[in-house]
């Protein structure tokens, strides 16, 4: 299985990054993508600052892609999570499966998303015009996991 880790500070281009995906998804009848992007649910956020360790956080998010590829049948797996600071709006995160039917496919990025959502070692602070904070693990992040 072809596992392409990334964690950068760049922009990525959604669609591009979707082909070059596709393109190498040797004998995959799905591909499944998913796009998370910087929100702003109360209108005050204007930028988010995420943090992690260099090598430590690409090592537990391939731990985590081989996970999945042990419990769904994937031809290929892409995880790519930017640092620094982002505005809202901006992509966040990436995440691609391609299997040969589309139920691991869905669910193998599902497993991947929700994985990345509460565990993987990202620090993240909000700004806004009431100063910062450090954002909060969630109980339904959390809960998000036991299914898996």
């Amino acid at each position: 299985m072809v596992r392409d880790i990334r964690v950068q500070a760049e922009p990525f281009d959604y669609g591009a990054e979707c082909a070059a995906f596709a393109a190498r998804t040797e004998g995959a009848g799905a591909v499944v993508t998913f796009l998370g992007l910087v929100r702003d649910d109360g209108g005050r956020l204007t930028r988010m600052e995420i943090e992690h360790y260099p090598g430590m956080t690409e090592s537990a998010l391939d731990k985590i892609a081989g996970e999945a590829a042990g419990r769904w049948p994937l031809s290929a797996c892409l995880v790519l999570h930017r640092h620094g600071s982002l505005r809202p709006g901006e992509p966040i995160m990436m995440v691609a499966t391609a299997s040969r039917h589309r139920q691991a496919a869905f669910e193998a990025a599902e497993f991947l998303m929700d994985y990345l959502k509460s565990r993987a070692p990202f620090w993240k602070k909000e700004y806004g015009a009431d100063g910062a904070a450090w954002v909060a693990a969630k109980d339904e992040d959390e809960a998000a996991l036991t299914r898996w």
